[in-house]
């Protein structure tokens, strides 16, 4: 459904005061306005010709009033009275679009239907609008002051007392602000109403109990249409529940039903029309306003479509327009003396008034313009600052001396383009803006400064940091009890100098001292800050530290030479030793002691951890049963809570640590010392020696008594031997006990047999060439498992090395051969004998 039918607009009553009863009973039928009850509300809108009030109408409910043809010049557009149905609107709500007072079509003498009009809108509304110009507050003879006047008196002699909004709606509003204009508008309808005489009963009735005035305003719709819409859109906001507590109808009084409106309607106009008193004034005020209203904006709109005036706004846009004033005045003072020309024969109080306005209005229009020309004004000097500044400071002036110099150079520069852009119809005042721009070069100073400060600090702090964070972390490393008062003297001087370059570097800011002191005191506290870190950062690594000093004292002589466990060092005493050095470490770290406070964590950490009657010489409470642990708490004595790097709780469990994963490498040394013993003394101890010669004192004897027995222990001997030599036996133990005893067994017998062969060959003088072959094996597979040569002997080729062995082996089992064959052959000739 369109617009069209859905308001269902139609003519009530025509311009000859026929009242249209059939098409009111079809608009009734159609919008079923006869369902509605008492929830519904009527707004009519009145007041001078071509002043907008079908627009507003149209803008306002979404209807479609007719409106006039700006094109084809003024006229009259709404005859009579016209209603239609607002769109969207709750509740059911009827607009009524009233023929427009003041027209050249009906002429002075005939305004009897203006006052009929006006009071029958007055008479069957619940809200009226009366469309007047801002220009026409607070004059006599504008407003519809005596059309009001008329209306009012009437209005109680010819109906019951019922409660009407009326809505003034001020078009075209100016600079002054509304809550100016309300308050001499509601003078002036209250003085219309003292006015009026009224009838005895009705005498001392106040205007409220008739009428609720409001008050709004809207801009000009042709100059600013979308700020118009926009106010509008408001506007339309305040007739939704018009009729609700509250609304702009909500105290309405003498409702009629909805199924009686049509009848009521037609009686109400039918009494308007057979009262002939009814008569107002002609107003010739009211025409002048309207006819210098059009001169004015005439004016207006030739002056914004004025070619010098686009060139000039359009070479503003650009950037600074030199000789702006001179070029700006001349433009305003052509069309100010064209309207002076045109308006010259209309009232004087009317022609002054509607020329004040319009150069408020073109001083409007322009100063958006003038006001861009400052903005690059000032944009052109806060650059030439930043310039001027920059360069300044390159060639190495102080800072506060260079601000000076350029804020004072650009502030000339930006006051002599404000003089070039002043026009004579106004006193400008630029003064804002130049504190703008002033504003803007104190904030770019001072972020200059800040940037520039802060590079300097953060030089200094990151000098500071280098300086102060690889010295201090050796210094921890090396964790001795001057460990503390090497890294106060290094912090002492470190910043010293620091604060020196600094206080140099700040002095061309001219800054005062208060501010120079508290930035010295941040960089002294950053350095103290630099040590705190490291040494929260050294206190997390503690417990690789002490293993790494455990390690090193445990694992190195005084001399810094490895440890070669033989058998002869005492690892007690050694591990007693290593552990100090990294408990002592532990006491170094538990602390921040740069203030040069004596404290006792060394010594409580010693008495609680190394001494071995600590746990025993506790002090008991008897009634508990517990013992007192000094470490058993979550602060040291004497030590600030900020100075905390490691609770005494943290240090005991530390130490637990430290000692259980330490305990491995004096195990391990352990291990070595006694394997060291073992490798190095094939003796049997000197119990079993004595033990032996004490139980073998007889078998000794017999030896003794009998050489024979002894030769052939010596051949055992020397059979035993050359097993040892072939087979190596120590090697072969070297991996174990197992894999030496499976080695052996499985070269035991073709040991045996070799010898047994090279005996028998012997015997007999021969020597096969290849006799030595199997030699040379053994030689070779027992080379194998003795311990490889040191480096300095690789060069030597290893066949050289199995050859030297085997030949000297050979030898060796030769010359024992040999003896036995002697010996074998001399006992039989010993018995024979």
């Amino acid at each position: 459904m369109g617009m069209a039918d859905e308001c269902c607009c139609m003519q009530l009553i025509d311009g000859n005061g026929e009242f249209n009863v059939d098409g009111l009973e079809n608009f009734v039928r159609t919008t079923k306005l006869n369902h509605c009850g008492l929830s519904y509300a009527v707004v009519a809108i009145m007041g001078p010709q071509s002043s907008g009030k079908s627009t507003l109408m149209n803008h306002l409910f979404h209807t479609n009033f007719r409106e006039m043809d700006a094109f084809r010049g003024r006229s009259q557009t709404t005859k009579g009275i016209w209603i239609a149905k607002c769109v969207g609107i709750e509740p059911f709500t009827i607009a009524m679009d009233l023929e427009g007072s003041d027209s050249r079509e009906r002429g002075e003498d005939d305004t009897t239907f203006e006052k009929q009009s006006a009071l029958f809108a007055l008479a069957i509304a619940d809200i009226v609008l009366i469309n007047m110009w801002c220009h026409d507050i607070g004059r006599e003879q504008a407003a519809n002051k005596p059309l009001l006047k008329t209306v009012f008196q009437v209005m109680m002699r010819l109906f019951s007392p019922r409660k009407t909004t009326l809505l003034f709606v001020i078009r075209d509003k100016t600079k002054t602000p509304l809550e100016y204009l309300e308050p001499i508008l509601r003078e002036d309808i209250q003085k219309i109403w003292d006015a009026v005489p009224k009838p005895q009963t009705l005498k001392n009735t106040p205007l409220s109990e008739f009428f609720n005035v409001e008050v709004t305003a809207l801009s000009s719709y042709e100059e600013k249409e979308e700020q118009f819409k926009e106010q509008v859109a408001e506007l339309r906001q305040r007739f939704f529940h018009s009729i609700s507590p509250g609304g702009l109808a909500g105290d309405r009084q003498g409702v009629v039903p909805a199924s009686g409106f049509s009848f009521s309607a037609q009686q109400i106009w039918r009494v308007i029309k057979e009262n002939k008193d009814l008569d107002l004034p002609a107003h010739k005020v009211m025409v002048a306003t309207v006819r210098c209203e059009e001169i004015a904006n005439d004016k207006l709109r030739r002056l914004s479509a004025d070619e010098g005036w686009l060139a000039l706004e359009e070479a503003v846009q650009e950037g600074p327009v030199s000789g702006f004033g001179k070029r700006l005045s001349s433009v305003l003072d052509t069309y100010l003396s064209e309207y002076d020309m045109e308006a010259v024969y209309f009232d004087e109080g009317v022609r002054n008034a509607k020329r004040k306005q319009l150069e408020s209005k073109a001083l409007d229009f322009v100063y958006p313009t003038y006001s861009t020309l400052l903005g690059h004004l000032r944009s052109k000097a806060f650059e030439s600052f930043k310039i001027q500044l920059e360069q300044s400071l390159k060639k190495g002036e102080g800072f506060a001396a260079s601000v000076r110099t350029c804020t004072q150079s650009c502030m000339l520069e930006f006051d002599r383009g404000c003089a070039d852009a002043a026009i004579r119809q106004a006193k400008w005042d630029a003064s804002k803006v130049r504190e703008k721009l002033r504003r803007d070069i104190d904030t770019e100073a001072s972020s200059v400064r800040s940037v520039k400060l802060s590079a300097i600090i953060a030089d200094h702090e990151k000098n500071l940091t280098e300086a102060l964070s690889g010295p201090v972390e050796s210094l921890f490393e090396v964790g001795d009890e001057d460990t503390w008062a090497s890294i106060r003297r290094l912090l002492k001087r470190e910043t010293e100098a620091a604060v020196l370059k600094f206080s140099t570097a700040i002095a061309g800011f001219e800054m005062d001292q208060a501010a120079v002191d508290t930035m010295v005191q941040n960089l002294r506290s950053y350095a103290r800050n630099v040590v705190v870190k490291k040494a929260r950062e050294e206190a997390g690594k503690v417990l690789i530290r002490m293993k790494d000093r455990f390690s090193t004292v445990f694992n190195h002589d005084n001399d810094s030479l490895p440890r070669v466990w033989t058998g002869k060092e005492d690892i007690r005493t050694i591990t007693k030793d290593a552990r100090a050095a990294s408990l002592r470490l532990l006491s170094v770290m538990a602390a921040i002691r740069l203030d040069e406070k004596p404290d006792k964590v060394e010594s409580l950490l010693f008495s609680s951890l190394m001494d071995g009657t600590a746990a025993a010489s506790l002090p008991r409470d008897r009634s508990i049963g517990d013992s007192v642990d000094p470490l058993a708490s979550s602060m040291w004595e004497e030590v600030s809570p900020q100075d905390k790097l490691i609770t005494p709780v943290q240090c005991k469990s530390l130490w637990r640590q430290f000692k259980a994963e330490t305990e491995y490498t004096v195990t391990q040394a352990i291990s070595a010392q006694e394997a060291h013993k073992k490798n190095n003394n094939w003796m049997p101890p000197p119990w079993a020696i004595l033990t032996m010669a004490v139980l073998g004192f007889n078998e000794f004897m017999l030896l003794l008594k009998n050489p024979l027995y002894l030769m052939i222990l010596f051949v055992a001997y020397l059979l035993l031997r050359a097993l040892w030599v072939q087979m190596d036996i120590a090697a072969e133990f070297r991996h174990g006990a197992l894999p030496g005893i499976l080695s052996i067994s499985s070269k035991f017998l073709p040991t045996i047999m070799n010898l047994i062969r090279r005996l028998a060959e012997e015997a007999q003088g021969q020597r096969p060439p290849e006799a030595s072959r199997p030699q040379q094996s053994l030689a070779s597979q027992s080379f194998r498992y003795q311990t490889p040569p040191p480096a300095g002997s690789s060069s030597i080729p290893e066949s050289s090395v199995s050859s030297n062995i085997s030949s000297s082996e050979s030898e060796f089992e030769s010359s024992g051969l040999n003896l036995i064959r002697r010996r074998s052959t001399n006992i039989p000739e010993a018995e024979s004998s």
